[in-house]
């Protein structure tokens, strides 16, 4: 397959430039921008391209590449970080600011003519996030695209085929991100796009079915896309030596034990462990989310540690992880990616475990695993859920978790997802849910005044949940929403509508 390298420099962005270029079916890695020179020539790649990061190319010890990287004859595309660095390295100026331009902005087309720029409006929207900028452009360039604030939003030397973007044609906020990308991918790379997901599964089961032989596999069930979608994977390549746990950790939706006990104990060896005293004993006092996360997945590892005993030849822990979990959960060697928050099934494995890791999904997106599912014939009620945290209700719940509290948000969560389903608007949504603050207000019930809790409702639009936007409801579904949470729930006297995009807030609220 032609191939593309996307050099890591440390940008959260990173992974979903990966997720775009394979959009366009054509295959990418990302590795750390330190690999060597004679690895980038293995690899083979059509083109490179260099992320965006937090460091400025002026800080000591900033991330930096070889010069003899441009002379390997390889198309190059520069983000941001790399866009700068790419200055630098090739005798251009960095220009630096008191402050850094954040979020929306037009850039000019200033050459309709580019390769890079085919098709690109005369003016459009893109997504900044820098301080420094460029500027005095290398020998050889050429101005591509500016704004009010920066002369070079984008420059490109055709001759050499280097191609830079101040701006991250990556996120959903670049309106024509993917034309511009395909542009660099297929013009100017002309790379073939022969990645399709057929590909995936087959490759897949075959490394799968090498990696285990005929030892027995243990994967932990949630009714989840990942999970679902890892069994039917898992199920292909190893058949009977797969045994699924399900555990109850008091931490669920409403219902979910009995509707994974119906979907899947005549499909796969399921065990059903009720272990929700332990969960919230484990969890009382506590209100960090990064501590409760962990109690979490220590226990999710304790409880499993546990059960595999019971199952003889078991050498194998399967995990639904994918790639936003680990984008998110992930600081590079040298420190220049920053942890936005940790998951129990990439961060939070404590070393005494001894059960050997599988995860079958860890380099695919959400849609991708949705994709996988349809490919491997899982019914779409499975593939089409909304996706569900590993800690559950546990980072849904701000603050302490209890009983109680855990009964109030299910209920309240379940009404939520009710009124979607009934307005026929679920699967216009990305991810629904509902949150339980930390925080009593005042209310009036009748003749008497309540002091009750406040619920948040959250619901975005999004096609690979590194970048989401909230979901417009009209007003009568939310008044009748709140009206159904507050007369329903007791417990809960107010309700709130979260109408944040990511970034700058994440999707769920811890």
């Amino acid at each position: 397959m032609d191939k593309i390298l996307i050099l890591d420099f440390g940008s959260q962005y990173n992974q979903l430039i990966a997720r775009r270029i394979r959009e366009l079916h054509v295959y990418c890695e990302l590795h750390p921008y330190s690999v060597s020179l004679d690895f980038i020539k293995d690899f083979k790649p059509k083109g490179i391209i260099f992320s965006g990061g937090p460091n400025s190319v002026y800080d000591n010890g900033a991330p930096d590449i070889s010069d003899e990287i441009f002379a390997l004859d390889i198309p190059i595309l520069g983000i941001c970080y790399g866009m700068q660095l790419v200055t630098k390295k090739l005798n251009g100026k960095i220009g630096r600011s008191d402050s850094r331009e954040y979020g929306r902005a037009v850039v000019d087309n200033l050459a309709p003519s580019s390769p890079f720029f085919n098709s690109v409006s005369d003016s459009t929207q893109v997504w900044m996030s820098h301080a420094d900028f460029v500027e005095a452009l290398p020998e050889g360039f050429y101005p591509i695209a500016k704004t009010d604030s920066i002369p070079y939003a984008a420059a490109g030397n055709d001759s050499r085929a280097i191609y830079m973007t101040q701006f991250h044609p990556e996120v959903a906020h670049t309106i024509e991100g993917r034309t511009i990308l395909s542009n660099f991918v297929f013009d100017i790379c002309e790379a073939s796009p022969d990645w399709v997901m057929d590909n995936v599964v087959e490759k897949s089961v075959r490394d799968i079915a090498f990696e285990v032989k005929e030892n027995h596999v243990i994967l932990g069930l949630s009714g989840g896309v990942d999970s679902s979608v890892t069994a039917g994977l898992l199920g292909k390549a190893i058949g009977p030596n797969l045994h699924a746990i399900f555990v109850d950790n008091g931490l669920l939706r409403l219902g979910e034990r009995e509707e994974v006990e119906n979907n899947f104990s005549s499909l796969v060896d399921l065990k059903v462990v009720d272990a929700s005293k332990l969960f919230l004993d484990n969890l009382k006092g506590v209100t960090d989310p990064e501590k409760k996360r962990k109690i979490i997945g220590n226990t999710f590892i304790d409880v499993f540690e546990e059960e595999s005993k019971k199952i003889k030849n078991a050498t194998f822990l399967a995990q639904g992880t994918i790639y936003p979990d680990v984008i998110e959960s992930s600081v590079s060697a040298d420190g220049t990616s920053k942890t936005i928050k940790s998951h129990h099934n990439v961060g939070g494995l404590p070393d005494t475990m001894t059960l050997s890791l599988i995860e079958p999904l860890r380099d695919l997106f959400k849609d991708e695993v949705r994709e996988l599912g349809r490919v491997l014939g899982l019914p779409p009620e499975l593939v089409n859920r909304h996706p569900f945290p590993g800690p559950g209700l546990g980072v849904r719940i701000l603050g302490e978790v209890t009983k109680k509290r855990c009964d109030l948000l299910r209920l309240a969560d379940h009404i939520f997802i009710e009124e979607i389903r009934k307005a026929g608007i679920y699967d216009e949504i990305g991810q629904a849910f509902v949150v339980l603050l930390p925080v009593k207000t005042v209310g009036v019930m009748g003749d008497n005044r309540t002091y009750e809790s406040v619920a948040a409702l959250r619901a975005v639009v999004t096609d690979d949940f590194m970048t989401a936007d909230w979901y417009e409801f009209d007003g009568s579904f939310l008044k009748r929403v709140s009206s159904r949470i507050i007369n329903e729930v007791k417990g809960i006297n107010r309700v709130v509508y979260d109408i944040s995009s990511k970034p700058p807030a994440t999707i769920e609220w811890e």
